[in-house]
């Protein structure tokens, strides 16, 4: 009896990487001894808003590359006996489903990257743990309010194309040059025209030299292959290895695309895009927004 050797079988993106040990300086002295990533938006840290947007997309394996002084974030997804316990002789049940919420929701993998070494180093680490297959990276800083979310988008993107699909944003003026820029040609007016090939990508170009408007955003999904270049990529400044350089050897052997998520976006890596997204959540929340409103309207501004 032979087998039967069908057409092969689609590619599933199961696993979501966080790399987490970038070391928070631009919000010194709150970081000194927390990490970034546990720094909340309203009252969720800003890394869960990104856990859970991976879950919601079909991600039930979690990869968080962390670093030395980010113990707060593996006992922030882990179960907390001691307060679940108060929380339950206190029958405060609604508390106690928000705790056991979070460390029920997900398979957490860590892996530690001793030295901060770039985005694509922290993103190499976590090779054994992805295998062959493919993966996506969020950087907790984005946070994307969309719905479906933004990782979901991209997922849809990659089950049709197979191919590796970068977030982008389209970004005016001088600000283009704090982002890695595509050069790209649209990808015949699939998903509403939001998809463009990728010819090329270039990092922090200033505006002048900038090849399109369209700049790059934490949401990646990536094949397995990106690991190969990589590992062949060269370190550069600082001897830092960037995902951008692994990303551009990547182009040369496969296709890959960029895709104009449908949502807004908060940085919340920058001081004011961090107060904004905290009062922009807050306004949507039920038990804040009202309350809010009534004081943001009182000031006199």
């Amino acid at each position: 009896m032979t087998a039967d050797h069908g057409p092969p079988m689609a590619m599933r993106v199961r696993k979501a990487v966080f790399p987490a040990a970038g070391l928070g300086t631009r919000f010194l002295p709150a970081t000194k001894a927390q990490p970034k990533e546990m720094l909340p938006l309203v009252d969720k840290p800003i890394i869960q808003y990104g856990v859970e947007e991976a879950l919601a997309s079909g991600c039930d394996q979690i990869i968080i590359i962390t670093g030395r002084g980010k113990q707060a974030i593996e006992d922030h997804f882990d179960v907390s006996y001691e307060l679940e316990k108060m929380l339950e002789e206190r029958k405060k049940t609604d508390l106690l489903k928000i705790v056991r919420g979070i460390s029920d929701m997900i398979h957490v993998a860590y892996v530690r990257q001793k030295e901060a070494l770039g985005l694509g180093h922290a993103v190499l680490m976590a090779r054994e743990l992805v295998g062959n297959e493919p993966f996506a990276v969020l950087l907790a800083d984005d946070i994307i309010d969309a719905d479906p979310p933004c990782l979901k988008q991209m997922i849809n993107v990659f089950n049709e194309t197979q191919s590796s699909v970068i977030a982008i944003q389209i970004i005016q003026g001088k600000a283009i040059s704090a982002y890695g820029v595509l050069d790209v040609k649209p990808a015949d007016g699939r998903f509403d025209g939001r998809l463009y090939e990728i010819r090329n990508m270039v990092e922090k170009p200033k505006l002048e030299e900038a090849p399109s408007d369209l700049a790059v955003i934490g949401r990646y999904v990536l094949t397995p292959t990106v690991f190969e270049t990589l590992a062949e990529t060269k370190a550069g400044v600082g001897g830092e290895l960037q995902l951008t350089d692994g990303m551009r050897a990547l182009l040369k052997k496969e296709k890959m695309y960029g895709y104009v998520f449908d949502g807004k976006r908060h940085d919340t890596g920058d001081k004011l895009g961090f107060l904004k997204a905290t009062i922009e959540f807050a306004l949507k929340r039920q038990d804040l927004g009202g309350p809010l409103r009534e004081y943001l309207k009182g000031l006199k501004l």
